[in-house]
């Protein structure tokens, strides 16, 4: 019978697809193998290509499931809420990974083809700024960079003055009882968040009498995994940028390696870092 196998083995496997969706059409692969256009004949920007498209695609992942996860906060909904932030963990796990891959490529090999990318660099990822965005870190530079790209402009300009994933668990804090500065409740959300003292003395309440509030306690612990698994990335990406190009200016224009070690200085959620020293 036409379009079906007949061994033992492919027996009941469909192969007649002139009618019916492939799994190269649900996923699009034509158009997602067809992506990875060299600018130079060197056979490792393939590598360098792939690594970075890779990498945007989880960023994608990881975006998705923040916004999902900040509006179970706000619905009170903080279970669901746990297995989204958990899942981002795990996305920035293979993020890390990728630096192990990205750094075979050495610096003699890099040099022959950098040229090549004129002014694009990483440092320009929309994608990363919004996720910045999201966990309440806003940097302006990015919202220029962008200005010629009205929709994502747009996107940006939106996260930038949009309230958070911890702005969304401070708002928990605050109906679950805790008495709060109402400024930090009511701020102005383009600023990045530098840390509050009643936000802290909530935290301390939080994990001084874990029984009682053990969904915030769960809650503020996978606010912890992705920062730590945020700034090991930021690691691992500053360690292989030096590996490869050592301290050289980046192709955008940062300082390369020094921007990259001066933001391993920043927390995100700072109070649930202090709270470890006081507890």
């Amino acid at each position: 019978m036409a379009g079906k196998e007949h061994s033992s083995e492919g027996q009941g496997i469909h192969t007649d697809f002139l009618q019916k969706m492939t799994y190269s059409d649900y996923l699009s692969l034509d158009q997602l193998l067809n992506s990875q256009h060299r600018l130079s004949d060197h056979h490792d920007e393939m590598l360098f290509i792939i690594i970075h498209q890779v990498s945007e695609l989880w960023m994608k992942l990881i975006l998705y499931e923040i916004k999902s996860a900040t509006q179970a906060v706000n619905k009170d909904q903080l279970p669901e809420a746990f297995k989204m932030l958990a899942r981002v963990k795990k996305i920035q796990r293979q993020i890390i990974a990728a630096w192990d891959v990205l750094s075979t490529l050495t610096p003699s090999e890099y040099i022959q083809f950098r040229n090549k990318l004129g002014n694009a660099s990483g440092f320009q990822s929309y994608q990363y700024r919004l996720i910045e965005f999201s966990l309440g870190y806003k940097t302006p530079h990015a919202l220029k960079i962008y200005r010629k790209d009205p929709l994502i402009y747009q996107q940006l300009e939106e996260a930038y003055r949009a309230p958070g994933l911890y702005d969304a668990v401070i708002q928990a804090l605050d109906r679950a009882g805790f008495p709060l500065n109402q400024d930090v409740i009511k701020r102005d959300f383009s600023d990045s968040y530098r840390g509050d003292a009643t936000v802290e003395a909530a935290w301390l309440e939080v994990y001084r009498d874990v029984a009682q509030y053990w969904q915030l306690y769960e809650l503020a612990e996978k606010l912890v995994d992705i920062e730590d698994f945020f700034q090991q990335w930021r690691f691992r990406h500053m360690k292989t940028v030096e590996r490869i190009i050592g301290h050289k200016t980046g192709t955008g224009g940062s300082s390369g390696v020094g921007y990259l070690k001066k933001v391993l200085d920043h927390y995100f959620f700072p109070e649930l870092w202090n709270l470890r020293t006081k507890i």
